[in-house]
């Protein structure tokens, strides 16, 4: 009989090498074992089975992070059924779409939000509602509380779904991502190798857990080397400073390493332990990489990946150059190139969308055959919609995404390479690059530039005439706008089609 390739049942193995030694570690100075979890894990999935929650079906969660959304993460993994975490700021009415649409079997909200999604659930036929609350309180951990601590993990088969993410919906509906069992170990295995994991490690944990980067990479990857997690709610500035000098690791996004760095004290001092520090999600700008080793003497290792792919490609971890701007080349089985609009593959230093191929790509969007034949090519090759260049040893550079492509007069105008000009510019902190509907020239090119804290920024006029000297004609910003921060998401991605609706009628006549 072939082995168990359910993730937890990986995962599982793990747990029982080390069951004295510490899994998480809390803020109060509480903690839990690794043989504890294990039995914590089963309680909740025995709870799932209370419910009647069974292989294959879906269980939607909308909770605030906590170690007992921890729990039942991977006790629906455990048990067959399939994860379907929400970011936590969707409304109701983005519920009801999401309800409809993966028609779970068990629903876990928020106590405050009860209310409003109970009808949406009943209309919907959702078998049951269930709360957690984020100091670990609700009905299904009350009911996990009575549960046996002794569950038999569910064989699954490795393309089994484990789990399902709902894609941010930035080019119209969100779609859902099924991700396998395959697809999670795989990813998990492999990073654990290549970013040189072990018992030994210690993981700073302040990242949502509704997301790939905080659910899959940080956890997955920690316990399945056996290392301890230090749990924090959020990133708190003080909480991360104080945890930081017993860590080895820490997994964030590009602004915990800018809010690290406007604080003063922070230095090689809180670093002392720490062997690897990885930025993700958003890209790193090129300016914080250089300070951050500065101040600290370490380099960030910047890697790429989406939802439906977990990670694609890491700057070098043990040898080769962490290059700042770049996210390193393809991880070990994991196969990129770089194609045009119709597939054709392009030489190296060209422009083109990433496409990538392995154990760690998606089975495809729920619901939605037709986009799923869309987003492969025959080859099996999936299209991240990221545009890209690779250098002739194969280090991948992101320029941006192929849906913020600006064409303007007919030029292909890449955002990333204005942005990295206007970023050099003396008082500025950072800049979008958009393109909107423009009368002459389809699209004009608009730039939103945000300041350094306490810095004045030059004119419109005096950045687009610096702009004059470095760029050509048809790149330079029409229109340059100043905000004191640029919307971003919860991850830290700037939300750049909330800026084309800002600023698109900026040239209507």
């Amino acid at each position: 009989m072939a082995a168990n390739a359910n993730l937890f049942a990986i995962l599982e193995a793990s747990f029982a090498r080390r069951p004295t030694a510490t899994a998480f570690s809390f803020a109060d100075g509480s903690s839990i074992t690794y043989a504890a979890l294990g039995q914590e894990v089963s309680r909740m999935a025995n709870a799932l089975a209370a419910r009647d929650v069974k292989p294959g079906d879906r269980v939607m969660v909308q909770v605030e992070k906590s170690f007992q959304n921890v729990l039942l993460y991977f006790a629906t993994v455990k048990a067959g059924a399939i994860y379907n975490p929400l970011n936590t700021a969707y409304t109701a009415a983005e519920l009801e779409y999401f309800i409809g649409d993966a028609q779970p079997k068990l629903l876990v909200v928020d106590p405050s939000k009860l209310a409003a999604l109970q009808p949406i659930a009943d209309k919907a036929g959702v078998a049951h509602v269930d709360t957690m609350a984020a100091d670990g309180t609700g009905t299904l951990v009350a009911l996990a509380a009575t549960q046996s601590g002794e569950h038999r993990t569910t064989i699954r088969a490795a393309d089994d779904l484990a789990a399902l993410l709902y894609t941010s919906g930035t080019t119209g509906r969100s779609k859902g991502a099924m991700i396998t069992h395959r697809n999670l170990s795989s990813n998990a295995l492999t990073l654990v190798d290549y970013w040189g994991f072990s018992a030994d490690d210690v993981l700073l944990h302040a990242l949502p857990i509704f997301h790939v980067h905080g659910l899959f990479v940080a956890l997955n990857t920690t316990l399945l080397a056996g290392g301890r997690v230090i749990w924090q709610p959020k990133f708190d500035l003080a909480e991360v400073l104080k945890a930081l000098p017993q860590s080895t690791v820490m997994m964030g996004v590009p602004t915990f390493y800018t809010r690290l760095l406007g604080d003063k004290s922070f230095g090689p001092a809180h670093c002392k332990k720490m062997r690897l520090f990885i930025s993700g999600s958003a890209p790193l700008l090129a300016e914080t990489h250089v300070e951050f080793e500065a101040r600290t003497g370490k380099k960030i290792l910047e890697r790429y990946g989406m939802t439906e792919t977990g990670m694609i490609t890491s700057n070098p971890y043990h040898q080769g150059e962490r290059l700042a701007g770049t996210v390193g080349y393809a991880l070990p089985e994991i196969s990129v190139r770089i194609a045009d609009d119709k597939g054709n593959v392009l030489a190296a230093g060209e422009v083109g969308v990433l496409e990538v191929k392995g154990p760690n790509v998606f089975k495809g969007y729920w619901n939605n055959p037709e986009k799923t034949a869309q987003e492969f090519r025959d080859d099996g090759y999936f299209i991240t919609g990221d545009l890209s260049v690779m250098a002739p040893d194969g280090r991948v550079t992101i320029v941006g995404r192929a849906k913020d492509l600006i064409i303007t007069g007919g030029f292909n105008v890449y955002p990333k390479e204005i942005e990295d000009e206007i970023n050099a510019l003396p008082g500025v902190a950072e800049s979008a690059v958009i393109g909107v509907p423009h009368p002459d020239f389809g699209e004009g090119v608009v730039a939103v530039v945000t300041p350094l804290a306490g810095a004045k920024l030059q004119s419109e006029a005096e950045i687009i005439a610096h702009l004059g000297d470095r760029l050509a004609k048809f790149k330079l910003p029409k229109r340059v706008f100043q905000l004191d921060d640029l919307p971003r998401n919860a991850m830290g991605k700037v939300q750049k089609a909330e800026l084309r609706g800002v600023y698109g009628r900026t040239f209507a006549k």
